[in-house]
């Protein structure tokens, strides 16, 4: 494949079709030539018309030939042909004939060839070498004709699938369902708001109306004893609210819902993974488009680097230890104090063949002598810091042990990246830093503003906060709770009606901790700022908790109770993500994060503070641990205030 030169084929299977359009070529221009002179002829003898015709069918056959070698053709396979291989079947057939009319008037020996008969050639030509490549490819689709929304294939194996969407995403679909013998769905109507599809087909299904139009189509259907089991949504475009409205629709009808994955979804070939239509998922509901990696500028960024995770047993850990792997590092240590959390993502990647070498460490980022010593081993380049304790009632109960993890720890780590000049440091923080109601956001905000201190100190490493929201399916978070209850019949409870969150998937808070890390770690990236994803609005919890009792094929308030229990000591009513004197520095960058410039404090206060606070957790004097908080982070409402307020 050198030199952008294609794949060689085996000869046998590329004379096949040469020999083909030869003939085909021949065959166009006797045709032609017969019916332009006016005159039949048959093999019973050699006429004088006939004589005429061998010369031009000999020399159109080897000109078609010539040229279709020049534009590919036979390369390509039949059974799959496509509308850019009909195209090149008319421009192989239209070089020819201009090629072969000068030789035709200026050779005297095609003077016998009648003037019209090149025209015709070409369109004989076209419709000869077109034919059997439409017929392998009908054939290999297993397209036959069907009576009006009825499927030849439906059966005990097909699930019976209505459709919904843009009929650029519907199209594809179908059209693979139809060349899949095996595939376990079967399309019976379609649904589209583009009124101009409406009443017509797509591959033989009928567009039965727009999507406010289901119950009609589903009366329709019920006639011919047609009862889909699946609402299927091609629509890349939708979002929660319309996703909402689709599982109450389904709901209705006693159908369960799928969605086909995005296109943007898919860095490789997209042909088997479109059809797939997978259940919708909570991150479905996210109302917004997940975030899309720069992967150049993370490769850049990791490719050949020794890279360090505290917290890699945790939900995010382990997935910046899963995506990192495709980066191509040189090395991967995981960091983690929980024995189980450390084997389960060991045995992981130990299975995988992109695997770097890497090493499992048992270590406390707490345990400041410890911790030096793995880094003076290790080394590393890069250290993402995910070890945190984030629970906001446990933390809120806890406040010594909170702080002992999230602020001395978090301080420990950016010593040693400091002192064995590591090139970088990524601190993953929360939206509870912002205006902290609860010890847990508190010690966060701190650990922020410790990070962003030594990134203003201007040393050899470089440090960068990473804030973000609520993260879907992650430990202790509101979903696998939800699930379950679920699961034991309810109810679902609910802390307030009004109750709000910012919401992501862990694999895309990962993809926003890598793409900040990517930016805030540029040669030019200013120092001492916040990366912030911009996730869109935030989802009360109640609709999130409707949303998992419909996705459970059941129906809120009807079979599944929901409590309301009150807010838990610590909680906020609505989170933020920026807080109102923190300035943005820069607009959306790639990914979706943005950079904000929060108030910054002096790294030797806040060295004197944290040591302060370390005597303070050694004593387990909590009632001065919550004092240095509310002197080190001055918009910490805790709950003592909060309840007099």
């Amino acid at each position: 494949m050198a030199n952008g030169t294609p794949p060689s084929k085996p000869a046998a299977l590329m004379l096949g079709p040469q020999i083909y359009d030869a003939a085909a070529s021949a065959l166009a221009f006797a045709l032609a030539f017969t019916v332009t002179g006016g005159r039949m002829w048959t093999l019973g003898g050699l006429t004088g018309d006939l004589q005429g015709m061998l010369p031009g069918a000999a020399a159109f056959a080897i000109i078609a030939v010539a040229i279709a070698y020049w534009q590919d053709q036979h390369r390509a396979v039949w059974r799959y042909t496509s509308l850019s291989d009909a195209i090149r079947i008319v421009r192989v057939s239209l070089f020819t004939t201009l090629v072969f009319v000068p030789l035709m008037i200026w050779s005297p020996a095609f003077s016998a060839t009648p003037h019209l008969a090149p025209m015709l050639a070409f369109f004989l030509m076209a419709a000869l070498m077109a034919a059997p490549r439409v017929i392998a490819r009908a054939r290999a689709d297993g397209r036959t004709p069907r009576p009006f929304t009825t499927h030849p294939r439906l059966s005990a194996q097909s699930v019976p699938v209505m459709v919904i969407g843009q009929p650029k995403r519907i199209e594809p679909f179908i059209r693979d369902l139809n060349r899949d013998p095996h595939s376990g769905y079967a399309a019976v109507g379609i649904l589209t708001d583009g009124h101009e599809w409406h009443g017509r087909h797509i591959h033989g299904i009928a567009v039965l109306g727009g999507a406010q139009d289901l119950d009609g189509a589903m009366a329709f259907l019920n006639q011919r004893l047609i009862r889909p089991q699946r609402l299927i949504i091609a629509d890349d475009e939708i979002g929660e609210e319309g996703i909402g409205q689709y599982l109450d629709m389904a709901s209705d009808h006693g159908m369960t819902v799928g969605r086909l994955p995005r296109l943007m979804d898919f860095s490789d070939d997209t042909s088997a993974q479109a059809r797939e239509a997978r259940p919708i998922a909570l991150a479905d509901l996210l109302g917004r488009p997940q975030a899309v990696l720069d992967r150049v500028a993370l490769r850049k960024l990791l490719e050949g680097q020794r890279v360090l995770i505290t917290g890699a047993g945790g939900s995010i850990g382990s997935e910046l230890a899963r995506q990192i792997c495709g980066f191509q590092p040189s090395r991967l240590v995981l960091l983690e104090n929980s024995e189980f959390n450390l084997y389960s993502i060991g045995q992981e990647l130990a299975g995988r063949e992109d695997c770097p070498s890497h090493r499992v460490v048992l270590c406390d980022v707490r345990d400041e002598v410890s911790l030096h010593r793995v880094f003076a081993d290790e080394r590393p380049d890069i250290v993402f810091h995910a070890a945190a304790l984030k629970h906001v009632p446990l933390v809120e109960a806890n406040a010594v042990e909170g702080v002992h993890t999230n602020v001395i720890g978090a301080r420990n780590v950016a010593d040693a990246c400091a002192k064995f000049a590591v090139r970088a440091m990524v601190m993953i923080s929360t939206d509870k830093a912002v205006n902290p109601h609860n010890i847990m956001g508190a010690t966060k905000r701190w650990a922020e503003a410790y990070c962003q201190a030594m990134d203003l100190a201007e040393g050899d490493t470089r440090f960068t906060a990473v804030r973000f929201g609520n993260v879907l399916g992650s430990n202790g978070s509101v979903a696998p709770l939800f699930q379950k209850q679920l699961a034991a019949g309810g109810p679902i409870t609910v802390t307030h009606p009004d109750v709000t969150r910012f919401f992501m998937t862990i694999p895309e808070a990962v993809q926003l901790v890598l793409q900040a890390s990517a930016t805030g770690l540029a040669a030019k990236a200013p120092r001492g700022e916040v990366y912030v994803l911009d996730m869109g609005k935030p989802i009360k919890i109640v609709d999130l908790a409707r949303q998992m009792i419909r996705l459970s094929g059941k129906q809120p308030d009807v079979d599944i109770k929901i409590e309301f229990i009150g807010l838990r000591p610590g909680e906020k009513l609505h989170e933020e993500l920026v807080h109102e004197h923190e300035s943005h520095s820069m607009g959306v960058a790639d990914g979706g994060a943005f950079a904000v410039s929060p108030r910054t404090t002096d790294l030797a206060i806040l060295r004197r503070q944290v040591s302060e606070l370390a005597r303070a957790v050694a004593a387990h004097d909590e009632d001065k641990v919550l004092r240095l908080i509310r002197s080190a982070v001055p918009e910490f409402l805790f709950q003592g205030q909060a309840a007099n307020q």
